[in-house]
């Protein structure tokens, strides 16, 4: 880690700044257990969504192959809608650290979905969504990923810090040279911070 505080600060979005309705929300809208949604669904079509590659028209049409009807997307946007919401103790960090020199981005894996987060909690008050999958066609942890969002965000890799709940995108980023902290909770996340001397 550098000894100097990072310029440029990366967050993934889901489940680290805002709760994924992917284990409850969404299975539920379509009657299913997530062991059965994930049984059912098309083997790559949310990918295929995350990098850009499919059109929200589409994914609708393919998701569930056996289906005769496509998913009801503007009902599902709803659900998406309403289960959106920070994390406990979150936005009182982005609230902080939106006073401070070091500049934000979403370097997540998320489809255009990522539109209804914004629309409902405003996150670019916060950060920029510059680096999310379906813009930028590469989904963590594939290396051109964080190379694509450093690039474009003029830092070097060591001069940033990456931010995600999963070890292995964590893993990612350390291989081509970020600081990383794997999120557990808004506390821990304070901690590190702050030890970075961000906070």
């Amino acid at each position: 880690m550098s000894t100097r505080p990072p310029s440029v600060l990366f967050f993934d979005v889901m489940n680290t700044l805002v709760y994924d309705p992917i284990e409850e929300e969404i299975p539920r809208f379509f009657g299913l257990s997530l062991d059965r949604l994930y049984a059912q669904k098309h083997p790559t079509a949310w990918v295929d969504f995350e990098r850009g590659e499919l059109s929200e028209s589409m994914f609708y049409e393919i998701y569930f192959p056996d289906s005769p009807q496509p998913i009801d997307g503007d009902a599902l946007r709803k659900v998406l809608f309403d289960a959106y919401r920070f994390l406990d103790g979150v936005e009182p960090l982005l609230e902080q650290l939106r006073n401070t020199d070091v500049v934000l981005y979403a370097l997540s894996n998320y489809p255009v979905w990522f539109e209804i987060i914004e629309e409902k909690l405003a996150l670019s008050r916060y950060l920029r969504w510059d680096f999310v999958s379906c813009k930028t066609g590469h989904r963590k942890p594939d290396p051109r990923a964080y190379l694509v969002a450093t690039s474009g965000a003029d830092v070097s890799p060591e001069d940033s810090l990456f931010v995600d709940d999963r070890q292995s995108n964590c893993t990612g980023a350390r291989d081509v040279g970020m600081d990383t902290i794997c999120f557990q909770d808004a506390r821990q996340l304070r901690t590190e911070l702050t030890r970075r001397g961000l906070l």
